[in-house]
C-alpha cells in the first residue's frame, strides 16, 4: 500500500479503516514512518447495532455498547469525525442516517452499485453534509478504485476540517464525480 501511495503522483494520505480495530492503522502507520510526506489517517469502521459508520481521526475503537449515539458522541468527544459508511448497502445506515449528528456521507463506495452510490449522494445533499469516497478495499488491487480529493495540507487537523467544510472532490477510477 505504502508503494502504491508513493508511486501515486497525487495522493499523499490514507485513511485505513478496519472492521472494529485500529490494527491496520497502526501497521500501515509504521510501514509509512520513513516517508514524511504521507499521511496515515487515524479510523475505524464501527459496526454499530444499526449499521456500519466510519470515525476518521480516532485511533482507538470506542467502547461498547456500539449504538449510533454511543459511537458517534465517543468520536465527537475525541475530536473526531463521522460519516456514515455506504449507507444503502448492506449494513448502511439508509434513511436512518438522517437522525444522526454525522459529518459527512460516504457518496462513492468502491464497492457499491451506482444506484446506491446515487442514492448515498441525494442523502448527502439532502444533509447538506460533504460527500466523501473510499475504495473499501479489502485486497491491494482494489486500492484507489475510490478516493477524495481533499484541499488541505498533509496535516491531520487540516485534513478533518478540511473534510467537515466540504472542501473535497470524490473520485472513481482516476474520473472525477461532481458533488
Amino acid at each position: 500500500m505504502v508503494d502504491m501511495l508513493l508511486a501515486h503522483p497525487y495522493i499523499k494520505a490514507v485513511a485505513v479503516m478496519d472492521h472494529n480495530t485500529v490494527r491496520g492503522y497502526f501497521k500501515v502507520r509504521e510501514l509509512a514512518s520513513a516517508y514524511p510526506d504521507i499521511l496515515v489517517i487515524p479510523g475505524v469502521e464501527v459496526s454499530t447495532t444499526r449499521g456500519d459508520i466510519l470515525l476518521l481521526g480516532i485511533a482507538e475503537v470506542p467502547p461498547q455498547p456500539w449504538t449510533v449515539d454511543n459511537v458517534i458522541d465517543f468520536a465527537h468527544s475525541m475530536g473526531g469525525l463521522v460519516v456514515a459508511a455506504h449507507p444503502y448497502r448492506a449494513y448502511g445506515l439508509g434513511d436512518a442516517a438522517r437522525n444522526y449528528s454525522i459529518d459527512a456521507v460516504e457518496i462513492l463506495n468502491g464497492g457499491c452499485p451506482r444506484h446506491l452510490n446515487s442514492m448515498a449522494e441525494e442523502l448527502a445533499r439532502e444533509m447538506r453534509l460533504p460527500g466523501v469516497a473510499g475504495s473499501d478495499a479489502h485486497r491491494v488491487d482494489e486500492l484507489l478504485t475510490a478516493y477524495t480529493e481533499i484541499q488541505a495540507s498533509t496535516d491531520l487537523d487540516e485534513v478533518l476540517r478540511a473534510i467537515k467544510r466540504g472542501l473535497v472532490r470524490v473520485f472513481h477510477a482516476g474520473k472525477s464525480i461532481h458533488f
